[in-house]
């Protein structure tokens, strides 16, 4: 069951999210665009991807989604008038016409649920699209997630998020190439694992905003700042985030 939609610090999201841009770059350089195409933009958050590809459709059309009222506000500061955008829960995502590609960077690990997702990404392309997306894969932030998951245990947090459990989806390539090839993608589907370590410049105000946000929500207001600055003096300084990616290249049969 796909956990409830976050309403995200936009403004905060936009500041200290530089890496997802470099891996938005990189994810974008696998998606041949003639420039008149319609591109679906799956979790655009602020619009970092959805820049880009505004940059790279002159003459065609953009269709970004999120899941967050906040981000969509913020997302709608990049687009043309010919560009569209709108919240909507991407496991439930409808399309008035299919689009040409989907691309998709630092989202699907939010989303328990990747074979009712990917069916919603094969229905949203028409037959030849292509898919191209990337987000956290089998291993990703690993020693991080399990200093979290220890102090979450511990007073004065254990009340409000020591039953917390799993809130990520970090889902291997063998796995992945078997939900798409089911969901309705060619046999050629690929899914590779890619290593990326981060050192945050903001590493506080990343965590909170980008790495904690379901422990700063199950948090009351007093504590998120002690949980964050626990966490930080647990870790190795200066902190380096060990990202591992999943990537995801798959056409629409």
């Amino acid at each position: 069951m796909t956990p409830p939609v976050r309403e995200w610090d936009a403004a905060s999201y936009q500041r200290v999210s530089v890496p997802h841009e470099e891996w938005a770059k990189a994810l974008l350089e696998r998606l041949p665009l003639d420039g008149g195409e319609t591109v679906l933009d799956a979790g655009s958050g602020t619009g970092r991807v959805t820049r880009m590809l505004v940059e790279r459709l002159p003459e065609g059309k953009v269709v970004a989604v999120d899941g967050s009222e906040a981000m969509i506000k913020k997302v709608r500061e990049v687009l043309r008038p010919s560009d569209e955008a709108f919240a909507a829960d991407l496991t439930e995502l409808r399309l008035e016409q299919p689009v040409d590609a989907v691309v998709s960077s630092a989202v699907f690990h939010w989303i328990a649920d990747h074979e009712t997702l990917f069916a919603r990404m094969r229905a949203a392309l028409r037959p030849g699209g292509r898919l191209e997306a990337q987000c956290g894969g089998a291993g990703n932030i690993n020693a991080l997630r399990e200093t979290a998951t220890r102090l979450a245990s511990k007073e004065p947090f254990a009340p409000y998020v020591g039953e917390i459990g799993e809130v990520w989806n970090y889902a291997g390539p063998e796995e992945t190439e078997q939900r798409l090839r089911a969901a309705g993608f060619t046999d050629v589907a690929k899914a590779w694992l890619q290593p990326w370590d981060v050192t945050p410049d903001e590493p506080a105000e990343f965590l909170r905003t980008i790495c904690l946000g379901p422990y700063m929500d199950a948090l009351p207001e007093e504590l998120r700042d002690p949980f964050v600055a626990a966490l930080l003096a647990a870790e190795e300084q200066p902190l380096v985030m060990h990202y591992v990616r999943l990537n995801i290249s798959a056409v629409a049969a």
